[in-house]
């Protein structure tokens, strides 16, 4: 009898379809190569950011053209 607890099983970050979370995924936590190079595309482009208020600065700036 094996103790050996199953890998466990998340969500592609990608396309949501389950991903085995384990060194037998050389994608994890993706599905697969695709949803992966997906992502880095994404933050290639800048696509991940964190918003931040303008500065008054900023808002200044668009006023005056």
């Amino acid at each position: 009898m094996s103790l050996e607890k199953a890998p466990p099983k998340v969500s592609c970050p990608t396309c949501g379809k389950e991903a085995l979370y384990h060194p037998q995924n050389p994608w994890r936590p993706f599905c697969c190569e695709r949803c992966k190079l997906i992502d880095l595309g994404v933050w290639a482009n800048e696509g991940y950011r964190i918003p931040v208020a303008p500065t008054q600065q900023e808002l200044d700036d668009e006023f005056d053209t």
